[in-house]
Order: C-alpha cells, then sequence, then structure tokens
C-alpha cells in the first residue's frame, strides 16, 4: 500500500513540475497511481497559475 501512495506523491510532484516519467506512468502495479498523483499535480499548478494572475489583474484591491 505504501508503494502507492509513494506513486502518487511523485506523480504529483512531477505534474507540478511539468514533467512526466513514461516509466513510472507504465509500471503495472503502480502505473494508475502515477497518472492520478500527476494529473492531480498538474490540476494543482494551473490553480496557482490561475490565482497568481487574478491576483496581479486585481491588485491592490485585493489587500483590503
Amino acid at each position: 500500500m505504501d508503494d502507492v501512495f509513494v506513486a502518487y506523491g511523485e506523480g504529483h510532484a512531477d505534474g507540478r513540475a511539468g514533467r512526466t516519467d513514461a516509466a513510472r506512468a507504465r509500471n503495472p502495479e503502480t502505473g494508475a497511481d502515477y497518472q492520478v498523483g500527476l494529473v492531480d499535480g498538474r490540476l494543482a499548478a494551473f490553480e496557482d497559475a490561475l490565482v497568481a494572475a487574478i491576483r496581479k489583474a486585481m491588485g491592490d484591491q485585493l489587500d483590503g
């Protein structure tokens, strides 16, 4: 079970960094977990970028 969490975590980190490990993604035991983590990481990176863009566009209006 720990392998599943490790694979997910590594996928999440890779997704946030914008990279993919094809060998891990094809692993028959943990590849699916890596891929889910990868997608979650990419989504998290997108959300961070979106929030940063909104904050930049709003400028001082968000500071109170």
